[in-house]
């Protein structure tokens, strides 16, 4: 399957059921509703520091990806009158077969197992778009996203520097 069509189920540790699939450029506003769902802390932890929104260009940017060299999918749950997006997780490639990813879960859906489930499919398409590596930023108190790339079944190198940890994951 292609990335740009990627699309998968999965379960929620609370039994609701998540559609794992690409971003599409008509996502626009259910992105930004998404975003508007996720406290402070949760923002900081993701981009390093305080952030209400994104700027035209952050939008493009996050939006306009090309499935190749920047990958993004988004968790969907179908609640009330149409699905919502309550994450997403990306990848851009920084140099040959190494990509760094990141990902966002709104709080409300927090420790359902989103970020893990959208890590695994990330993972299945950066193997068979042949990276060898995936790289991330964490700021060293987001204990829940270390764990998530603890478990992810893959070798897991680990360097503390600042109040931060670089995460090394082999894929291959």
């Amino acid at each position: 399957m292609k990335a740009a069509n990627y699309t998968a189920d999965e379960r929620l540790r609370d039994g609701r059921r998540v559609e794992i699939r690409a971003l599409k450029p008509d996502d626009k506003a259910d992105m930004l509703d998404a975003v508007s769902h996720i406290g402070a802390q949760s923002m900081r932890r993701r981009f390093f520091g305080a952030k209400r929104g994104f700027s035209e260009a952050e939008q493009a940017f996050y939006l306009n990806v090309d499935f190749v060299n920047h990958v993004a999918l988004v968790a969907v749950i179908a609640e009330g009158k149409h699905p919502t997006i309550v994450g997403g997780g990306r990848y851009v490639v920084v140099r040959p077969g190494s990509a760094e990813v990141a990902f966002t879960v709104v709080d409300e859906y927090q420790g359902q197992g989103i970020g893990s489930a959208l890590l695994r499919h990330l993972i299945v398409i950066a193997r068979d778009a042949g990276l060898s590596e995936l790289i991330a930023e964490v700021l060293a108190e987001n204990a829940a996203m270390l764990k998530v790339f603890e478990n992810s079944g893959l070798e897991v190198a680990a360097r503390r520097e600042a109040g931060a940890v670089h995460v090394r994951m082999q894929i291959s």
